[in-house]
C-alpha cells in the first residue's frame, strides 16, 4: 500500500468512528418539520464533514472533447491538466472524467479493453497521476468512469473466453446456447438495437450484449470476475482518485434461469428514445437483479477502506425506486442518477413530480441530479428550445443546484452551448448510425468545447491546422470560454457567482425539501438545514418560460429577498410574487 493510500485510510477510519457517533446520537431524535408544508422531506443521515459528495457539484469531463494538447484533433490528459483552473474557478467541487483507458474506442471508451492503463490517444498513467496531484492543488476531488457490466471485445479476458468452452475465463461472460432451432436464449433486446445476443461460431454460443455486440457482459455470478473488478477498482483508489461514476450500475446480473422478459405495460420513454423498441419490455430478467444490491455492498465497503465516493447511473424501468435502493442503509452507493431529467419533458411539474417520488421512496439515500451529459442533447436546445435565450441556461442551473441532492454538470452547459447538427457523413456515434435519420445519435452533445472565438476551430487543439475528431459548430464559438470571461452578464459568470452564493448556504447543500404550488412555468421550494446544521432557510422561485409571470403565492412562508444572483426584476409584495421571463428568486424564510 502506497503512503498515499495508508493516510487515506487512516483518515477513513476516523470517518467511520465519527459515523458511527453521529448514528447514536440521531437516534436520539426523532425527525422533525417546521409546519410550514403538508409534505416535508427531512434527512434521517446527518450530514458529516467527510461527505463532501452530499450536494456536490460534479463537473464531467469528455476527454476527447475538452482540449486537444498535442494537436492531433482528440482531447488528451494533458489537455485536461491544462485546463483545470478554469474547472476550479467555476466552483464545482469535483470532476468526474469519462472513460479514458486503453479501448479500441467502437463505443468511445465505453468499451474497455485494459481497466489498468490510460489508451495512448489520451495519454500515460503518469500524466493521469500529474492530473489527480493538479486537482488536488486546486481543491478539486477526481471521479473516474468505471464500465463493469461489460468489457470489450478485445479485452484479454473476452480473447481466451471465446477460445472454448473449458478454459480458466470460459465462464467469466454470459454465454448460452441456442435454442433448438438456432435463435438467441431469450428476447432480450440491446439498449442499442436488436438483439442482446451475438452468435460466434469458435463456441458455438450466443453471448450477451446489453449494448454493442463489440461489448460483451462479463458473468458476475462468477466469484472471480467480482474479484476482479474490485482489485481494478482498487488499483484506481491507489493511485489516489477520490470516487467513481459507475456506468449502467444495474447491469452487472442477470437472471441464471434466462427467462424472457415480458412485454411492457407502460413503454419507457426515458432510458431510450420511443423508437428503439428496448422499450416495450418490461426489463424484468436482464438487468436489476437482487444479487447486485450484496455485490454494491462489497464495493461500498472497499470504497470505505479509502473514503472514497460513488455515484451510479441508473438506466431502469422504474429509475427511481432503484435508485432509492441502490443508496439505502449507507452501505451501497453513496449517490445515484437516472435518465428522468435527461428528457424532453422540463415541466415544473414533472421536475417537482420526479423529486417528490424520488424522496416518498428515499429515506436515507442521496440523490445526483443532472440536466446533461454525454448521451443526450445539449439541455439548452432540448429544453430551452430554438432560439432561447442564454438567461435559460442560468435559471435552469440555479434550479437545478437548488434541488435536494448532488449535482453533475456537463462540460459546456455553463456557456450555453447548444446541440450542434451533425452531418451523417461526419457522424461518428454508432448509435446515431443505426437509428438515422429518426436519431442522430449522441455527437450533437459532444462536440469540442470552444476556448476561443478567434482561433481556428475555437482553440481546441493545439495546432491549429488539425480538424477536430467532431467538428466545432460556428454558433458556438460566440459563445466561447473568451468571450463569456470577459462578458460580466455571460452563463459562465453567472452561474459562478451562484456556485459561489451557494457554498455558503447549508440549507442548500444538504437540507431538506418542500414544494410549494404555482403556476407554469414556475418550480417553486423551500430548504430547510437539517437538524444538525446552522444556516437560513431558504425559499426559492424559478420562472422557467420566456414570459413574465406573476402569481399568489399563500402558503409561502414569509421571507426576505436575498442576492438576485443576476436575476434582475424579481419583486414580492405580500404573497404576490412577479418573475420576469427566465427569472428567479431567492429569500431569506423568517
Amino acid at each position: 500500500m502506497s503512503a498515499w493510500a495508508a493516510q487515506r485510510r487512516l483518515q477513513s477510519d476516523g470517518h467511520r468512528h465519527a459515523v458511527s457517533i453521529a448514528l447514536h446520537q440521531g437516534c436520539q431524535n426523532q425527525p422533525q418539520t417546521d409546519g410550514l408544508s403538508d409534505v416535508t422531506f427531512v434527512s434521517t443521515t446527518p450530514a458529516r464533514a467527510t461527505d463532501w459528495w452530499r450536494g456536490a457539484i460534479i463537473y464531467q469531463i469528455y476527454p476527447r472533447s475538452f482540449a486537444d494538447s498535442n494537436g492531433d484533433g482528440i482531447g488528451d490528459l494533458p489537455g485536461i491538466i491544462e485546463h483545470l483552473p478554469y474547472v476550479a474557478r467555476l466552483g464545482v467541487d469535483a470532476i468526474w472524467i469519462s472513460p479514458f483507458f486503453r479501448s479500441p474506442m467502437k463505443d468511445f471508451g465505453y468499451d474497455i479493453a485494459d481497466y489498468r492503463d490510460v489508451d495512448p490517444m489520451f495519454g500515460t498513467l503518469a500524466d493521469f497521476d500529474r492530473l489527480v496531484q493538479r486537482a488536488h492543488e486546486l481543491g478539486l476531488k477526481v471521479m473516474i468512469d468505471q464500465v463493469l457490466s461489460h468489457t470489450s471485445d478485445q479485452h484479454p479476458w473476452f480473447v481466451e473466453s471465446r477460445r472454448s468452452r473449458d478454459n480458466p475465463r470460459a465462464d467469466w461472460y454470459v454465454w448460452a446456447d441456442p435454442k433448438p432451432d438456432g435463435t438467441p436464449p431469450n428476447n432480450w433486446l440491446s439498449v442499442f438495437g436488436g438483439s442482446a445476443w451475438q452468435w460466434d461460431p469458435r463456441r458455438r454460443q450466443y453471448y450477451l450484449h446489453n449494448f454493442l455486440a463489440s461489448q460483451p457482459d462479463l458473468n458476475f455470478h462468477h466469484p472471480a470476475v467480482q474479484q476482479q473488478v474490485l482489485e481494478d477498482i482498487r488499483f484506481w483508489l491507489e493511485r489516489g482518485v477520490d470516487g467513481f461514476r459507475f456506468d449502467a450500475c444495474n447491469f452487472h446480473f442477470h437472471d441464471r434461469h434466462l427467462r424472457d422478459n415480458p412485454p411492457a405495460t407502460q413503454r419507457d420513454t426515458k432510458t431510450v428514445m420511443e423508437t428503439n423498441p428496448y422499450g416495450m419490455q418490461r426489463h424484468l430478467y436482464d438487468k436489476t437483479q437482487p444479487e447486485n444490491l450484496v455485490f454494491l455492498q462489497r464495493v461500498r465497503a472497499l470504497l470505505d477502506e479509502y473514503g472514497a465516493a460513488s455515484v451510479g447511473e441508473v438506466g431502469d424501468d422504474d429509475s427511481l425506486k432503484t435508485m432509492a435502493a441502490y443508496t439505502a442503509d449507507g452501505d451501497k452507493l453513496h449517490m445515484a442518477y437516472s435518465f428522468n431529467l435527461l428528457t424532453s419533458e422540463r415541466s415544473a411539474a414533472y421536475i417537482r413530480q420526479q423529486v417528490e417520488e424520488l424522496e416518498a421512496q428515499m429515506k436515507d439515500g442521496w440523490a445526483c441530479w443532472s440536466f446533461g451529459n454525454h448521451d443526450v442533447a445539449r439541455v439548452m436546445t432540448r429544453w430551452g428550445g430554438p432560439g432561447a435565450s442564454t438567461d435559460f441556461i442560468k435559471v435552469a442551473g440555479a434550479m437545478l443546484m437548488s434541488l435536494r441532492g448532488s449535482v453533475c454538470w456537463w462540460q459546456g452547459d455553463e456557456l450555453a452551448l447548444t446541440e450542434a447538427d451533425i452531418p451523417f457523413e461526419k457522424l461518428q456515434d454508432p448509435y446515431g448510425k443505426a437509428f438515422w435519420p429518426e436519431f442522430k445519435g449522441r455527437d450533437g452533445c459532444r462536440t469540442p468545447m470552444p476556448w476561443s472565438s478567434t482561433r481556428p476551430h475555437g482553440g481546441f487543439s493545439g495546432d491549429a491546422t488539425v480538424e477536430p475528431w467532431l467538428p466545432v459548430p460556428p454558433e458556438h464559438l460566440a459563445r466561447a470560454v473568451d468571450l463569456s470571461e470577459a462578458d460580466p452578464a455571460s452563463p459562465l459568470q453567472a452561474l459562478r457567482r451562484f456556485m459561489a452564493w451557494r457554498k455558503a448556504q447549508p440549507a442548500l447543500i444538504g437540507g431538506d425539501i418542500r414544494f410549494f404550488d404555482a403556476p407554469e412555468p414556475v418550480l417553486a421550494l423551500a430548504r430547510t438545514p437539517a437538524a444538525d446544521q446552522p444556516g437560513d432557510a431558504v425559499l426559492a422561485l424559478f420562472n422557467l418560460g420566456s414570459e413574465p409571470v406573476s402569481f399568489e403565492l399563500p402558503q409561502a412562508p414569509a421571507s426576505v429577498a436575498l442576492d438576485d444572483h443576476g436575476f434582475a426584476g424579481a419583486h414580492r409584495q405580500a404573497q404576490r410574487f412577479t418573475l420576469p421571463a427566465y427569472g428567479a428568486y431567492f429569500g431569506k424564510m423568517v
